[in-house]
């Protein structure tokens, strides 16, 4: 079936008595050709590197621009503290500061369902999948009812920052933790809809700034946020608390907010924070930097090429 509506996989999931998250998976296997184990086998891929990038993690190392290094780090010391949100929010707030990190630094990691979206679902996995002992299949099944979720606001909506504002990014990252983890906690079908519509509904509007144009700034704090808001919107949902609209209706919404917001809020660090004092003199300190790299290279290569005996090639530009 085709993966448009959270309403009609639902339907789908009551007739046939699958759950949600088969649905999914057996979509997968037609669209790709593929059997169930390969499929299954697929989303343990993505659920190992996401394990993987979270062990590797050291905090040492720093983004190109230096924007961005070290917070998780931070974050992992100081949640062994008697933190104001708990031991476990500590953890989720870890966990999606060191995944964002590692994306600006060119790690290895899952874009769910963007790189920079990418803390958000591990972030609420694995502190959970360590503290409710979970087996794997378990998380896989999350994976795929997340990727339900997701694949719906792609069709309906959108999930990139560059067509509809980190709402649509962070925004959807946030939506796909929140019906993961009521479906972990073994939630119904309807609560799961109502917690994906309270995490996109309080997220949305979110604009695309990033401060000299890098998935750095604010991207990876946006993270901890929009798994914060995850876990919020799957307990108001599991508490028995409804949206009032639609998890269809609020995913089209998302994606009218989206295609209204002007050019500048939709990553092209004109707007937002990148265009602020602070944020234009980082984009002209980067820019300048980068220039002066740039001459230096060209300095290099022509006193190689004299060196050598070699008629060095005309500058351009």
């Amino acid at each position: 079936m085709n993966l448009d509506s959270m309403k009609d996989i639902l339907s789908a999931a009551r007739q046939e008595g699958k759950a949600f998250w088969e649905i999914v998976l057996e979509t997968d296997m037609q669209n790709r050709g593929v059997s169930r184990m390969e499929s299954l086998g697929k989303m343990a891929e993505a659920w190992h590197a996401m394990r993987e990038a979270s062990q590797v993690y050291t905090g040492e190392r720093r983004s190109v621009s230096g924007l961005v290094g070290g917070q998780g780090k931070l974050m992992r010391e100081y949640a062994s503290q008697d933190t104001l949100g708990g031991e476990f929010i500590a953890q989720v707030i870890a966990e999606a500061l060191s995944t964002g990190e590692s994306n600006a630094c060119m790690r290895r990691i899952v874009a769910a369902p963007t790189a920079g979206a990418c803390g958000v679902m591990p972030a609420v996995l694995i502190p959970l999948y360590w503290r409710d002992n979970l087996s794997e299949d378990q998380m896989l099944e999350a994976l795929f009812t997340a990727s339900g979720i997701g694949a719906v606001i792609a069709y309906r909506a959108c999930i990139s920052g560059a067509a509809g504002g980190c709402q649509a990014e962070i925004g959807s990252a946030s939506a796909m933790a929140a019906g993961a983890l009521v479906y972990l906690r073994k939630g119904t079908g309807e609560q799961m809809c109502h917690a994906v519509a309270m995490a996109l509904k309080n997220l949305m509007g979110l604009v695309c700034d990033p401060v000299a144009g890098l998935v750095e700034v604010p991207c990876v704090k946006r993270n901890v946020i929009g798994a914060v808001n995850a876990i919020a919107a799957a307990d108001m949902a599991l508490a028995g608390i409804e949206s009032r609209i639609p998890v269809d209706e609020v995913i089209d919404a998302m994606g009218e907010v989206g295609r209204r917001l002007p050019v500048e809020f939709r990553e092209t660090a004109l707007g937002g924070l990148a265009a602020t004092p602070t944020g234009k003199a980082v984009k002209k300190q980067l820019h300048g930097d980068k220039k002066k790299q740039r001459t230096l290279t060209i300095k290099d290569s022509r006193w190689k090429l004299e060196k050598a005996g070699e008629p060095p090639e005309e500058e351009q530009g």
